[in-house]
């Protein structure tokens, strides 16, 4: 059973209250609402039906995760049920207008720092969940295959549409970025493994994050979150980018530095 996230005092035009502040260093997550521009959000959302009727570009699918209630294989019924549209930012313009939306930057510059980085190897994508052939994701957080200098990154939420339990809303476990995990508490694949005790009564604090389009969800990336199967006839559409401050530089050579980033100085647009 899990609560939902509170709503807070409502935030300033570009920047986040005390109060949502506060929350972000005790919870690791914060809700704006209503933060989406709706011009923007009508193009973003015909880009991603073109997306999904073309498979164009980089595509992740159910199949390919392997994830609790996906399909087995490509091949398998269902098994292009797209999970994924990867490379948000070359899917269209309206992406990246999105992405350093004054009222995103300005909050992160308050969680981050001035100077903020976007980068195009994490995230930076269209999530999409559907009726049918949707998966369960366990609970992770999302520096587990990150590499930066600090594990000190935000991630930034956006629903294209409305996002409810029913249809497999994120979930988060408060206050998890604070905390460190002994191994034993992770399976494999760095997800939280539920058979252990301890995790059982930390997943009992679980929070649902019901949102409307255009609410933003920001949640920390070592909070750890999880998300249900789309139990609705329609599918859900959300668009996902990460930032990282720029006192947190990406490891030479690694994955996260396996693409470029687009910086975002404390007085410019994206360079």
């Amino acid at each position: 059973m899990t609560t939902t996230v509170a709503t807070l005092p409502a935030q300033t035009a570009d920047g986040f209250s005390p109060e949502e502040l506060d929350q972000w260093d005790r919870q690791g997550f914060v809700i704006s609402r209503g933060l989406g521009d709706s011009s923007l959000m009508q193009d973003m959302r015909r880009e991603v039906l073109q997306g999904l009727e073309q498979l164009s570009g980089l595509i992740e699918f159910e199949a390919d995760v392997h994830y609790p209630g996906a399909p087995a294989s490509r091949e398998a019924e269902g098994g292009r049920t797209v999970r994924r549209l990867k490379q948000a930012h070359s899917r269209g313009f309206v992406f990246t207008e999105w992405l350093q939306h004054p009222s995103v930057v300005g909050r992160l510059r308050q969680l981050l720092g001035p100077t903020i980085a976007c980068p195009l190897a994490h995230h930076n994508c269209i999530m999409t969940k559907s009726p049918r052939f949707s998966s369960r994701t366990a609970w992770h957080q999302d520096i587990r295959y990150w590499s930066f200098v600090k594990p000190e990154l935000a991630s930034v939420w956006l629903a294209l549409g409305h996002e409810t339990p029913e249809n497999g809303c994120l979930q988060l476990l408060p206050g998890t970025h604070r905390q460190t995990f002994s191994p034993d508490r992770l399976d494999p694949e760095l997800f939280l493994r539920e058979d252990v005790p301890e995790n059982a009564e930390l997943i009992a604090t679980a929070i649902d994050a019901p949102l409307e389009p255009g609410d933003v969800l920001f949640f920390h990336c070592r909070t750890f979150h999880a998300a249900g199967v789309n139990a609705t006839s329609q599918t859900k559409h959300s668009v996902v980018f990460t930032y990282r401050g720029g006192d947190n530089a990406v490891i030479p050579g690694s994955r996260s530095a396996s693409l470029p980033e687009m910086l975002i100085s404390a007085n410019d647009g994206p360079s």
